[in-house]
Protein backbone atom coordinates (compact mmCIF):
# COMPACT_ATOMS: atom_id res chain seq x y z
CA UNK A 1 0.00 0.00 0.00
CA UNK A 2 1.59 3.13 -0.99
CA UNK A 3 0.17 6.74 -0.33
CA UNK A 4 1.49 10.30 -1.55
CA UNK A 5 0.35 13.45 0.72
CA UNK A 6 1.55 17.04 -0.95
CA UNK A 7 2.20 19.87 1.47
CA UNK A 8 1.45 23.14 -0.46
CA UNK A 9 -0.18 26.66 -0.31
CA UNK A 10 -0.11 29.50 -2.84
CA UNK A 11 1.72 31.50 0.23
CA UNK A 12 4.77 31.20 1.61
CA UNK A 13 5.71 30.94 5.49
CA UNK A 14 3.48 29.21 6.69
CA UNK A 15 4.75 26.25 8.03
CA UNK A 16 4.55 23.95 5.86
CA UNK A 17 8.12 22.49 5.82
CA UNK A 18 8.24 22.21 9.71
CA UNK A 19 5.34 20.04 9.23
CA UNK A 20 6.01 17.86 6.60
CA UNK A 21 9.30 17.37 9.63
CA UNK A 22 6.96 16.54 12.07
CA UNK A 23 4.54 14.36 9.91
CA UNK A 24 7.80 12.24 8.86
CA UNK A 25 9.07 11.90 11.91
CA UNK A 26 6.44 11.00 13.79
CA UNK A 27 4.62 8.42 11.45
CA UNK A 28 7.97 6.83 10.72
CA UNK A 29 8.34 6.10 14.50
CA UNK A 30 4.35 5.00 14.98
CA UNK A 31 4.91 2.91 11.80
CA UNK A 32 7.96 0.93 12.18
CA UNK A 33 7.02 -1.32 9.27
CA UNK A 34 6.51 1.49 6.68
CA UNK A 35 8.97 3.16 4.35
CA UNK A 36 8.48 7.17 4.74
CA UNK A 37 9.99 9.05 1.89
CA UNK A 38 10.23 12.63 2.10
CA UNK A 39 10.50 14.10 -1.47
CA UNK A 40 11.79 17.64 -0.79
CA UNK A 41 10.94 19.90 -4.35
CA UNK A 42 11.41 23.58 -2.69
CA UNK A 43 14.57 25.03 -3.37
CA UNK A 44 15.37 26.41 -0.52
CA UNK A 45 15.33 22.42 0.87
CA UNK A 46 14.32 23.92 4.41
CA UNK A 47 12.98 20.00 5.01
CA UNK A 48 15.60 18.30 3.92
CA UNK A 49 18.27 20.70 6.34
CA UNK A 50 16.56 20.01 9.32
CA UNK A 51 15.98 16.38 8.92
CA UNK A 52 20.05 16.14 8.25
CA UNK A 53 20.66 17.10 11.28
CA UNK A 54 19.71 21.06 11.59
CA UNK A 55 22.29 23.73 12.04
CA UNK A 56 23.49 23.97 15.11
CA UNK A 57 24.53 20.50 14.77
CA UNK A 58 27.12 21.67 11.40
CA UNK A 59 29.24 24.94 13.56
CA UNK A 60 31.65 24.79 10.80
CA UNK A 61 28.96 25.29 8.05
CA UNK A 62 29.44 22.33 6.34
CA UNK A 63 25.89 21.29 5.58
CA UNK A 64 25.66 17.62 4.46
CA UNK A 65 23.96 19.09 1.52
CA UNK A 66 26.54 20.86 0.18
CA UNK A 67 28.31 16.97 -0.05
CA UNK A 68 25.25 15.70 -1.88
CA UNK A 69 25.20 18.05 -4.26
CA UNK A 70 28.80 17.62 -4.76
CA UNK A 71 28.31 13.84 -6.07
CA UNK A 72 28.22 13.05 -9.43
CA UNK A 73 25.37 12.49 -10.47
CA UNK A 74 23.96 15.03 -7.34
CA UNK A 75 22.06 13.07 -4.67
CA UNK A 76 19.54 15.00 -4.70
CA UNK A 77 16.31 15.98 -6.74
CA UNK A 78 17.55 18.15 -9.15
CA UNK A 79 20.21 15.40 -10.10
CA UNK A 80 17.19 12.83 -10.60
CA UNK A 81 15.37 15.51 -12.40
CA UNK A 82 18.41 16.60 -14.38
CA UNK A 83 18.81 12.92 -15.35
CA UNK A 84 15.51 13.06 -17.09
CA UNK A 85 16.24 16.19 -19.11
CA UNK A 86 18.89 13.61 -20.41
CA UNK A 87 16.28 10.94 -20.92
CA UNK A 88 12.98 12.71 -20.89
CA UNK A 89 10.68 10.13 -22.40
CA UNK A 90 12.34 6.85 -20.54
CA UNK A 91 13.04 6.13 -17.06
CA UNK A 92 16.26 5.66 -15.91
CA UNK A 93 17.32 2.33 -14.79
CA UNK A 94 18.90 3.25 -11.62
CA UNK A 95 17.46 5.88 -8.74
CA UNK A 96 19.41 4.54 -5.71
CA UNK A 97 22.20 7.65 -6.21
CA UNK A 98 19.21 9.82 -5.49
CA UNK A 99 17.83 8.41 -2.29
CA UNK A 100 19.40 9.70 1.07
CA UNK A 101 19.24 7.79 4.58
CA UNK A 102 18.72 10.53 6.96
CA UNK A 103 19.83 9.00 10.03
CA UNK A 104 23.54 8.40 8.62
CA UNK A 105 23.63 12.28 9.32
CA UNK A 106 20.92 12.48 12.15
CA UNK A 107 20.53 9.98 14.51
CA UNK A 108 17.70 11.90 16.31
CA UNK A 109 15.32 9.95 13.38
CA UNK A 110 14.11 6.51 12.75
CA UNK A 111 16.04 4.08 9.91
CA UNK A 112 12.61 3.94 7.81
CA UNK A 113 12.53 7.68 7.17
CA UNK A 114 13.82 8.33 3.47
CA UNK A 115 14.91 11.26 1.63
CA UNK A 116 15.10 13.03 -1.83
CA UNK A 117 17.13 15.63 -0.77
CA UNK A 118 15.98 19.27 -1.84
CA UNK A 119 18.75 21.35 -3.90
CA UNK A 120 18.81 25.18 -4.91
CA UNK A 121 19.58 23.45 -8.71
CA UNK A 122 15.56 22.95 -8.83
CA UNK A 123 15.41 26.73 -10.00
CA UNK A 124 18.02 26.82 -12.42
CA UNK A 125 16.65 23.35 -14.18
CA UNK A 126 13.13 24.51 -13.79
CA UNK A 127 12.95 26.24 -17.95
CA UNK A 128 14.61 23.40 -19.39
CA UNK A 129 12.24 20.81 -18.07
CA UNK A 130 9.36 23.46 -18.94
CA UNK A 131 10.41 23.80 -22.52
CA UNK A 132 10.48 19.78 -22.45
CA UNK A 133 7.55 19.29 -21.71
CA UNK A 134 6.25 21.86 -24.39
CA UNK A 135 8.00 19.84 -27.25
CA UNK A 136 5.08 18.59 -30.21
CA UNK A 137 6.85 15.26 -30.40
CA UNK A 138 5.82 12.75 -28.54
CA UNK A 139 2.08 14.34 -28.75
CA UNK A 140 2.03 13.37 -25.00
CA UNK A 141 5.25 14.98 -24.11
CA UNK A 142 3.36 17.63 -21.22
CA UNK A 143 1.62 14.42 -19.35
CA UNK A 144 4.97 12.24 -19.46
CA UNK A 145 7.32 15.40 -18.23
CA UNK A 146 4.63 16.02 -15.50
CA UNK A 147 4.84 12.54 -14.10
CA UNK A 148 8.48 12.34 -13.93
CA UNK A 149 8.21 12.49 -9.81
CA UNK A 150 5.68 9.87 -9.86
CA UNK A 151 8.20 7.41 -11.92
CA UNK A 152 10.57 8.02 -9.27
CA UNK A 153 7.96 7.14 -6.33
CA UNK A 154 7.43 4.13 -8.42
CA UNK A 155 10.70 3.28 -8.61
CA UNK A 156 11.25 3.71 -4.63
CA UNK A 157 8.17 1.38 -4.10
CA UNK A 158 10.25 -1.45 -5.90
CA UNK A 159 13.03 -1.06 -3.57
CA UNK A 160 11.05 -1.18 -0.67
CA UNK A 161 9.42 -4.07 -1.67
CA UNK A 162 6.42 -5.82 0.32
CA UNK A 163 6.69 -3.13 2.72
CA UNK A 164 4.02 0.04 2.97
CA UNK A 165 4.93 3.38 1.42
CA UNK A 166 3.87 6.88 2.48
CA UNK A 167 5.17 9.97 0.62
CA UNK A 168 5.38 13.07 1.84
CA UNK A 169 6.36 15.79 -0.62
CA UNK A 170 7.40 19.57 0.66
CA UNK A 171 6.20 22.03 -2.18
CA UNK A 172 7.82 25.42 -2.78
CA UNK A 173 5.10 27.98 -2.84
CA UNK A 174 5.10 29.14 -6.39
CA UNK A 175 3.47 27.22 -9.56
CA UNK A 176 6.97 26.49 -11.02
CA UNK A 177 7.10 23.25 -12.92
CA UNK A 178 8.37 21.32 -9.99
CA UNK A 179 5.93 22.24 -7.79
CA UNK A 180 3.50 20.58 -10.54
CA UNK A 181 5.43 17.62 -10.73
CA UNK A 182 4.61 17.03 -6.81
CA UNK A 183 1.74 17.76 -7.13
CA UNK A 184 0.39 15.24 -10.09
CA UNK A 185 2.55 13.03 -7.94
CA UNK A 186 0.05 13.55 -4.52
CA UNK A 187 -2.96 11.52 -4.01
CA UNK A 188 -4.06 14.66 -1.46
CA UNK A 189 -2.99 17.79 -0.28
CA UNK A 190 -2.47 19.05 2.88
CA UNK A 191 -2.82 22.34 3.51
CA UNK A 192 -1.22 24.64 6.43
CA UNK A 193 -2.35 28.46 6.68
CA UNK A 194 -1.33 31.23 8.98
CA UNK A 195 -4.05 33.98 10.10
CA UNK A 196 -3.53 36.43 7.70
CA UNK A 197 -5.34 37.74 4.53
CA UNK A 198 -2.70 36.82 2.15
CA UNK A 199 -3.57 33.01 3.45
CA UNK A 200 -6.82 33.70 2.35
CA UNK A 201 -5.71 34.71 -1.22
CA UNK A 202 -3.14 31.73 -1.33
CA UNK A 203 -5.75 29.47 -0.36
CA UNK A 204 -8.06 30.34 -3.36
CA UNK A 205 -5.55 30.59 -5.66
CA UNK A 206 -4.56 26.86 -4.97
CA UNK A 207 -8.39 26.49 -5.41
CA UNK A 208 -7.92 28.31 -8.74
CA UNK A 209 -4.67 26.94 -10.22
CA UNK A 210 -5.86 23.35 -9.11
CA UNK A 211 -9.12 22.78 -10.17
CA UNK A 212 -9.79 25.82 -12.09
CA UNK A 213 -12.95 26.77 -9.52
CA UNK A 214 -12.89 30.59 -8.71
CA UNK A 215 -14.56 34.00 -9.57
CA UNK A 216 -15.03 34.98 -12.85
CA UNK A 217 -11.65 36.27 -13.38
CA UNK A 218 -9.71 34.05 -11.97
CA UNK A 219 -10.94 30.92 -13.42
CA UNK A 220 -11.08 32.75 -16.83
CA UNK A 221 -7.25 32.23 -16.76
CA UNK A 222 -7.28 29.04 -14.84
CA UNK A 223 -8.80 27.26 -16.98
CA UNK A 224 -6.56 27.59 -20.01
CA UNK A 225 -3.88 26.77 -17.91
CA UNK A 226 -2.88 23.95 -15.62
CA UNK A 227 -6.18 22.68 -14.29
CA UNK A 228 -7.61 22.13 -17.68
CA UNK A 229 -5.02 20.48 -19.48
CA UNK A 230 -4.86 18.45 -16.65
CA UNK A 231 -8.51 17.47 -17.10
CA UNK A 232 -8.12 16.87 -20.79
CA UNK A 233 -5.18 14.71 -20.88
CA UNK A 234 -6.08 12.68 -17.95
CA UNK A 235 -3.40 14.27 -15.71
CA UNK A 236 -3.47 13.27 -11.66
CA UNK A 237 -4.09 16.49 -9.28
CA UNK A 238 -4.17 15.82 -5.74
CA UNK A 239 -7.85 15.50 -3.34
CA UNK A 240 -8.07 18.64 -0.87
CA UNK A 241 -7.76 16.30 2.50
CA UNK A 242 -6.49 18.69 5.91
CA UNK A 243 -6.20 22.42 6.53
CA UNK A 244 -3.74 23.07 9.11
CA UNK A 245 -4.39 26.59 11.21
CA UNK A 246 -1.27 26.43 11.90
CA UNK A 247 1.03 28.90 14.61
CA UNK A 248 -1.95 30.29 16.09
CA UNK A 249 -1.97 32.09 18.98
CA UNK A 250 -4.24 30.26 21.51
CA UNK A 251 -6.44 32.20 24.32
CA UNK A 252 -7.98 29.72 26.97
CA UNK A 253 -6.91 26.60 24.83
CA UNK A 254 -8.72 28.38 22.08
CA UNK A 255 -7.33 29.96 18.78
CA UNK A 256 -7.64 33.80 19.69
CA UNK A 257 -9.94 35.90 17.96
CA UNK A 258 -7.87 37.13 14.85
CA UNK A 259 -7.12 33.62 13.86
CA UNK A 260 -10.36 32.25 14.67
CA UNK A 261 -11.59 34.71 12.36
CA UNK A 262 -9.06 34.11 9.20
CA UNK A 263 -10.16 30.20 10.27
CA UNK A 264 -13.45 30.67 10.08
CA UNK A 265 -13.75 32.59 6.40
CA UNK A 266 -11.66 29.91 5.03
CA UNK A 267 -14.13 27.16 6.19
CA UNK A 268 -16.84 29.27 4.87
CA UNK A 269 -14.58 29.22 1.52
CA UNK A 270 -14.26 26.00 1.45
CA UNK A 271 -18.01 24.76 2.33
CA UNK A 272 -18.95 26.85 -0.37
CA UNK A 273 -16.83 24.89 -2.69
CA UNK A 274 -17.65 21.53 -1.79
CA UNK A 275 -21.46 22.63 -2.75
CA UNK A 276 -20.50 22.50 -5.79
CA UNK A 277 -17.33 20.77 -6.67
CA UNK A 278 -17.32 17.82 -4.34
CA UNK A 279 -15.00 15.85 -6.00
CA UNK A 280 -11.92 17.69 -5.78
CA UNK A 281 -12.04 16.91 -1.62
CA UNK A 282 -10.42 13.50 -0.36
CA UNK A 283 -14.12 12.42 0.95
CA UNK A 284 -16.80 14.36 -0.56
CA UNK A 285 -18.99 13.33 2.06
CA UNK A 286 -17.90 15.23 4.67
CA UNK A 287 -18.49 18.97 4.93
CA UNK A 288 -14.69 20.27 4.85
CA UNK A 289 -14.90 22.47 7.69
CA UNK A 290 -14.75 19.62 9.67
CA UNK A 291 -10.77 18.52 7.86
CA UNK A 292 -9.50 21.81 9.86
CA UNK A 293 -7.18 21.23 12.48
CA UNK A 294 -5.72 23.97 14.84
CA UNK A 295 -1.79 23.88 15.80
CA UNK A 296 -0.85 26.74 18.44
CA UNK A 297 2.59 28.33 17.89
CA UNK A 298 5.08 27.38 20.17
CA UNK A 299 8.29 29.61 18.40
CA UNK A 300 10.55 28.20 20.93
CA UNK A 301 10.27 24.34 20.37
CA UNK A 302 10.65 25.11 16.82
CA UNK A 303 13.93 27.08 16.88
CA UNK A 304 14.75 23.97 18.65
CA UNK A 305 13.87 21.24 16.67
CA UNK A 306 14.61 22.93 13.05
CA UNK A 307 18.17 24.18 14.23
CA UNK A 308 18.88 20.60 16.09
CA UNK A 309 16.92 18.13 13.89
CA UNK A 310 15.15 16.98 16.87
CA UNK A 311 11.61 15.49 16.29
CA UNK A 312 8.67 16.52 19.09
CA UNK A 313 8.86 13.06 20.47
CA UNK A 314 12.85 13.57 21.11
CA UNK A 315 12.39 17.31 22.24
CA UNK A 316 12.66 18.09 25.88
CA UNK A 317 11.51 20.36 28.16
CA UNK A 318 14.41 22.86 29.87
CA UNK A 319 16.70 25.33 28.74
CA UNK A 320 18.53 24.65 25.17
CA UNK A 321 21.30 26.98 23.88
CA UNK A 322 21.07 27.57 20.22
CA UNK A 323 23.99 29.22 18.89
CA UNK A 324 25.26 30.64 22.44
CA UNK A 325 21.57 31.78 23.05
CA UNK A 326 19.58 30.24 25.78
CA UNK A 327 15.82 29.14 24.71
CA UNK A 328 13.39 27.83 27.34
CA UNK A 329 11.38 25.00 26.38
CA UNK A 330 8.39 24.57 29.02
CA UNK A 331 6.71 21.20 29.43
CA UNK A 332 3.14 22.34 29.16
CA UNK A 333 3.03 24.21 25.98
CA UNK A 334 5.46 21.21 24.43
CA UNK A 335 2.93 18.55 25.68
CA UNK A 336 -0.33 20.86 24.08
CA UNK A 337 2.27 21.46 21.25
CA UNK A 338 2.76 17.61 20.36
CA UNK A 339 -0.64 16.44 21.26
CA UNK A 340 -1.96 19.11 18.37
CA UNK A 341 0.32 17.56 15.87
CA UNK A 342 -0.40 14.11 16.61
CA UNK A 343 -3.98 14.45 16.08
CA UNK A 344 -2.53 16.10 12.32
CA UNK A 345 -0.32 13.19 11.83
CA UNK A 346 -3.17 11.07 12.81
CA UNK A 347 -4.88 12.32 9.63
CA UNK A 348 -2.82 11.01 7.12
Amino acid sequence: MTTAYAFWNNKGGVGKSFLCFVAACEYAYQHPHTDVYILDLCPQANVSEILLGGYSNHPNGKMPIDSLTRKTPRATVAGYLEARLNSPFRMIDDITPFLCHPQQFNTHLPPNLKLVCGDNLLEILAEAIRQTSQLAIPIDAWKQVLTWLKDLMGALCETSGDRDTLFLLDCNPSFSVYTQLALVASDYLVVPFTADDSSLRGVENLVALLYGIGDSRTTMYARINFAKRAKEENVNVPKLHTFVSNRATMFKKKPSAAFAAMSKEIKQRMDDIHRTHRTVFSNPKTVPSQNFIDIPDYHNACVVATTTGTPLRHLKAGPHTIFAERVQINQTPLDNYRKALTEFVSCL
